[in-house]
């Protein structure tokens, strides 16, 4: 039953006041009717007996608070759900933005939907390949795991969520693979970046996308990333569907928690954010996995800009103790030209073990990623000995890494936007640029695996 009131007491910014109400709850939405007939939306933020203070959409230009009126309409922000919504965009509240029909719901589920019970969740196992040599092969990225990428501002993390959006799939199953994408607090040409690039390469037909703009309300940016994560719920365990969630920038929805706080008047945690920021990011990251006898998963990428590339700031700090690893980009290899930077020393998937080995990747994965990882590793010492003594102090030994290193960032690191790389293909890469190493230096690798695959790789290097 929805009950309007016209007892508004005071107006304060994106805020407002109502009295002698009766019932209302916390997160309900509300409508507000100006003296023009015009109506905007808000939700209520806070209940005190008779008292509810509501945040608005759109703001509070305009309002009169003698002659507006506000209905309280007794249910939280619901999206309206079918497999209609692949290949449709959304705004920051749920509404189509891509002049397509409104979609006829099978269901409306509320978005504010609970973390899955940690009993319920099954075990990330398998898979997921991106295309991405220094994810696939380093960092690998496992069905209904939560795997963040921190970047920072100018570093092409679009790019690469974009290149992910298109690319990923789940290997050696017929099932269904779908994209849930939001966008909050980005620009415009960002926007159309996105939509456009989508179109453009076939992704938008298995790709919901949730878009909201710099110049939209930051309330918006709270609900962006819980109506994306409420689509990809029913895809997953009603459809059966696995899902990808890419959700970008996370660092604006933090953003917009930080000035619905200080417009509350509540008490500021670390750098201005509210206390309770680990516990609303948990709200968001839990909602991925797995569930015992569901079909589908959720698996969350979150990409979120570390402010002045700091780690230790709250919001890659809080996200690094939720998730599960993170892609860590850098922005020296930016300057160097390589794409994707991915600083692959500091990044790190903790699950990767689950999702590599024969019957998933390859038999030799696990031992390709460490000795690669221990070379690359040793190869970068050698080029800050370099930088710090001369070439001259470099032994015959530190010159095969040192040269090792260049070319697995030129080769193994870096590759076009457009390259979409198997599995097979990252993995004999691999091979190819150990081949140049002495074999006695493969000391990661069983000798089963140098037997099998070394040869042919050793024989294509000496050729070249």
């Amino acid at each position: 039953m929805i009950k309007e009131y016209n007892t508004i007491r005071e107006v304060a910014g994106p805020l407002m006041l109502v009295e002698q109400v009766e019932g209302a709850k916390y997160e309900e939405l509300v409508e507000i009717e100006l003296p023009d007939g015009e109506l905007r939306n808000g939700r209520v933020l806070e209940v005190n007996r008779d008292k509810a203070l509501i945040q608005l959409f759109e703001g509070v230009t305009g309002v009169n608070i003698f002659n507006t009126k506000v209905r309280f309409k007794g249910k939280g922000m619901e999206l309206d759900v079918s497999q209609d919504i692949l290949g449709r965009v959304f705004d920051g509240q749920g509404r189509p933005i891509d002049k397509g029909p409104k979609i006829i719901p099978e269901k409306r589920l509320d978005i504010n939907s609970s973390p899955i019970n940690p009993y319920a969740r099954d075990y990330p196992s398998e898979f997921i390949q991106t295309g991405f040599s220094t994810i696939d092969g380093l960092n690998t990225l496992v069905r209904g795991q939560k795997l963040p990428i921190f970047s920072g501002n100018g570093l092409p993390h679009s790019q690469m969520a974009a290149q992910i959006a298109r690319q990923a799939k789940v290997l050696g199953t017929e099932e269904e693979f779908a994209v849930v994408f939001a966008a909050m607090g980005i620009t415009f040409e960002e926007a159309q970046y996105f939509i456009q690039d989508f179109q453009k390469t076939g992704a938008i037909e298995r790709t919901v996308l949730f878009v909201n703009l710099a110049s939209d309300p930051p309330i918006e940016r709270l609900t962006t990333p819980r109506l994306a994560l409420t689509a990809a719920e029913y895809l997953a365990f009603e459809i059966g569907m696995h899902v990808l969630v890419i959700l970008t920038d996370m660092t604006n929805y933090c953003e917009a928690l930080r000035e619905v706080s200080a417009a509350r008047q509540e008490v500021p945690g670390r750098r201005g954010y509210p206390g309770y920021l680990y516990t609303d990011l948990s709200s968001i990251y839990e909602r991925a996995g797995r569930i015992k006898g569901k079909k589908g998963s959720i698996t969350q990428i979150p990409i979120l800009t570390m402010p002045e590339d700091d780690k230790t700031h709250p919001i890659p700090d809080l996200t690094g103790y939720i998730t599960e690893g993170q892609i860590v980009l850098s922005r020296t290899m930016h300057m160097r030209g390589i794409y994707p930077p991915v600083d692959v020393l500091q990044s790190l998937s903790r699950l990767k073990d689950k999702g590599i080995g024969e019957g998933k990747t390859r038999e030799d994965h696990a031992d390709v990623f460490n000795q690669l990882f221990a070379a690359y590793a040793r190869g970068l010492e050698a080029r800050e000995l370099e930088v710090i003594l001369g070439e001259a102090a470099l032994s015959d030994m530190d010159r095969i890494f040192y040269r090792f290193a260049e070319s697995y960032e030129r080769r193994y690191i870096a590759q076009k936007e457009t390259e979409d790389r198997d599995i097979a293909f990252t993995l004999d890469l691999g091979w190819e640029l150990m081949a140049t190493l002495p074999a006695a230096e493969l000391k990661r690798i069983r000798p089963e695996f140098i037997e099998k695959y070394l040869s042919k790789y050793k024989e294509k290097v000496e050729a070249t």
